[in-house]
C-alpha cells in the first residue's frame, strides 16, 4: 500500500519479530524430548501484527521499529512489506540480530509458551522516529518497547492532536509515563497484576485512568476484558471459540479497536470488535493466520 500525499491512517512504533510456532499435546518437562505435530514460521510482534491486520482491512499503515542485518530481519521486513505495510521506518542495525521467538502452542488447552530474544542492536532513538510522517497520520500506536522513542512519538502526536493508542503488554520503565500522554491504554493481564500487585483488573483500570487516558482496558484472555471510561465501566466475557493458539490475540485486539476508532465508532463498540477479532485469531496456529478477512468483518456487522 502506497502512502497518499494526504497522509496515512496508522503510524506504528514497536516490536517486530520472526515467530517459529509449533504445536504439542502438552508442554514437555525438563531434560526430555517432545515431537511437534505442526509448525509455522511467520512475522510477529505486537505493533507489527496489528498493522498487518489493519492493512488487510484496507487501512494504510507505516511501521517504525528495529531489526538486525540478518536473515531474520529480511524475513521480518518482507512479512510486513508483502502485506502492504510501509516499512520505511524500520531501522536496520548493522552487525546486530533481529528479534526472534520460539513458541510452543498446546491446542488441547489453548495455551502457549513463548521463548524470545529481543533485538540486539541499539534501541530506536527518538531522532529516528519519522515525526513528519507521524504528523500526517490519524493514529499513533505503540507498545512502548523503545520507550524513549515511544515517548517522543507520543508527545509529537499529542501536539498534532493525533490519538495515541498503547499496547501495554509488560510493565517496564517508562510505561506509566506513556500512559500520561496516551488517549487509549489497553493493557495485558500480566501488566495489570504487576501494576496493582494482584488479581484486580478493575483496580488496574482505575489506576491507569487516573494518569490521564480517556479509556483504560485490561484484556483477560479467555475471561474477556474490562474497561473504564470517565462515565462507563465495561466488563465482557470473551467470544466463545475453540482456541488453538493465543499468539497474536492481543495484537489483533488492538487492531480491531483501532479500526473502530478510524471508523468513528463508539469506544465500547471498538472494544467489542477487538475482542471478536482476537477470538478469531485464536482458532488458528500463528498470530497472523487467523486474522479475519475484510469479508469476515462485513459478515460480522463490524463494517
Amino acid at each position: 500500500m502506497v502512502m497518499s500525499e494526504t497522509g496515512i491512517d496508522v503510524f506504528g512504533l514497536g516490536q517486530c519479530s520472526l515467530d517459529n510456532i509449533g504445536t504439542a499435546s502438552t508442554y514437555p518437562g525438563p531434560d526430555s524430548k517432545c515431537e511437534i505435530s505442526e509448525m509455522i514460521i511467520q512475522g510477529g510482534g505486537p505493533v507489527a501484527t496489528a498493522l498487518v491486520a489493519l492493512t488487510r482491512w484496507g487501512i494504510s499503515c507505516f511501521f517504525s521499529g528495529l531489526a538486525g542485518d540478518d536473515s531474520f530481519g529480511r524475513q521480518i521486513e518482507e512479512s510486513m512489506r508483502s502485506e502492504g505495510v510501509v516499512t520505511d521506518g524500520l531501522v536496520i542495525r548493522a552487525g546486530s540480530s533481529s528479534q526472534v521467538a520460539f513458541i510452543i502452542a498446546e491446542p488441547e488447552n489453548g495455551r502457549r509458551t513463548i521463548f524470545w530474544r529481543r533485538p540486539t542492536g541499539e534501541a530506536v532513538l527518538p531522532e529516528e522516529v519519522d515525526v513528519e510522517t507521524l504528523g500526517i497520520s490519524r493514529i499513533f500506536h505503540t507498545d512502548g518497547l523503545f520507550v524513549h522513542a515511544a515517548l517522543h512519538g507520543a508527545r509529537a502526536a499529542k501536539k498534532k492532536g493525533i490519538p495515541v493508542v498503547v499496547d501495554a503488554g509488560t510493565l517496564r520503565d517508562g510505561m506509566l509515563d506513556l500512559a500520561r500522554i496516551s488517549d487509549f491504554y489497553i493493557a495485558s493481564e500480566s501488566f495489570s497484576r504487576a501494576l496493582v500487585g494482584g488479581d484486580d483488573p478493575q483496580g488496574a483500570c482505575r489506576k491507569i485512568l487516573e494518569l490521564g487516558p480517556a479509556l483504560a482496558c485490561v484484556t483477560l484472555g479467555a475471561k474477556g476484558y474490562v474497561a473504564h471510561m470517565e462515565d462507563k465501566i465495561i466488563e465482557k466475557p470473551a467470544y466463545p471459540v475453540k482456541a488453538i493458539d493465543t499468539t497474536g490475540c492481543g495484537d489483533v485486539f488492538h487492531a480491531g479497536f483501532i479500526y473502530g476508532l478510524l471508523k468513528n465508532r463508539d469506544p465500547s463498540r471498538c472494544l467489542d470488535m477487538g475482542a471478536w477479532a482476537a477470538a478469531r485469531v485464536s482458532t488458528r496456529l500463528g498470530g497472523r493466520t487467523g486474522i479475519p478477512s475484510l469479508s469476515d468483518l462485513r459478515a460480522s456487522g463490524y463494517i
